[in-house]
């Protein structure tokens, strides 16, 4: 008999009698409870009501690559049939032209000021718990030709001043986005992976759509562009770990972002995570930052 640890998902896995419902849950991990990985590839775009930005920012335009990584791990809650989906993610803006570098800065064309690009280095980004019983089944299924599709939308807000005591530029204070994805699994793979439990990641591919405010480093304000912000168009896909990534990658990643969390804890947004760690806990405000980051372009 196999020994597994308290924090072990393979006992809950087991549970599960749907092979659709056992898909899902590798696409949100690995069963064998090793990290897995959804490596993202993207783009950045500018949106902008009635181009009232032009021809400074334009409607569309492509503002930014973006390249990074989710590193995840299912976990068990201790003698519980309760299951998390624990998750920290980095990821670059880079260059539009060139997505293996990095920006270090950012020429922010309203102001003519230069800013620090700030990736996103989110710790952590996690699920659930899900209580896991044999009737699990995971979130809605479709069949679209050989492929089993999940899709979540979900429609993050939070009041920043009132959280964190600082508006961020945003209207009323109030952070509001749209974060939109579409995970494929090849049928024929699940169901040869349905029994006894799989090793290594299952091949997932992830479409990811996001719309949200700028970004903070940009020094924009979402008040007084016209309710100008971000959409972000990606696509993703499984990995086993992190020697499975470009040297370019994990390198500028570093050595926090090569496991997964190891223990439930709370959740952090581009904001969050700005907050703490660029504004020092809040002892800057997002306007001071601006002000103390943003140095004049050179002529």
């Amino acid at each position: 008999m196999t020994d597994f640890s308290p924090t072990d998902p393979a006992p809950l896995y087991e549970l599960v009698t749907d092979v659709k419902a056992r898909a899902f849950l590798q696409a949100m991990g690995r069963p064998d409870g090793r990290d897995m990985l959804y490596r993202m590839s993207g783009s950045v775009y500018a949106r902008v009501p009635a181009d009232a930005l032009a021809p400074a920012i334009r409607h569309g335009q492509k503002l930014f690559g973006m390249e990074g990584y989710n590193i995840r791990r299912l976990h068990r809650v201790p003698d519980t049939n309760l299951l998390h989906v624990l998750t920290r993610e980095f990821v670059c803006y880079t260059d539009p032209a060139d997505p293996s570098t990095p920006l270090r800065e950012w020429a922010n064309p309203l102001d003519g000021r230069v800013y620090p690009v700030v990736p996103i280095n989110n710790d952590a980004v996690n699920l659930g718990p899900f209580p896991i019983t044999p009737d699990f089944r995971g979130f809605p299924c479709r069949e679209i030709h050989e492929d089993w599709v999940w899709s979540m939308d979900i429609p993050p807000r939070t009041d920043l001043l009132e959280t964190l005591a600082d508006d961020f530029g945003l209207s009323e204070g109030v952070y509001t986005t749209m974060e939109m994805f579409d995970f494929y699994v090849n049928q024929q793979e699940a169901r040869s992976r349905a029994e006894g439990i799989p090793q290594g990641a299952m091949r997932v591919r992830n479409s990811w759509t996001r719309s949200g405010p700028w970004a903070p480093f940009m020094g924009l304000a979402e008040r007084d562009t016209n309710g100008g912000h971000l959409v972000y168009h990606a696509r993703a896909w499984t990995l086993d770990g992190v020697d499975d990534l470009e040297p370019w990658l994990r390198k500028e990643a570093g050595a926090f972002f090569a496991t997964a969390p190891s223990a439930p804890g709370p959740n952090q947004t581009s904001w969050s995570s700005f907050h703490a760690k660029e504004l020092d806990g809040g002892r800057l405000t997002w306007a001071q930052w601006c002000e103390a980051n943003g140095q004049p372009a050179s002529s």
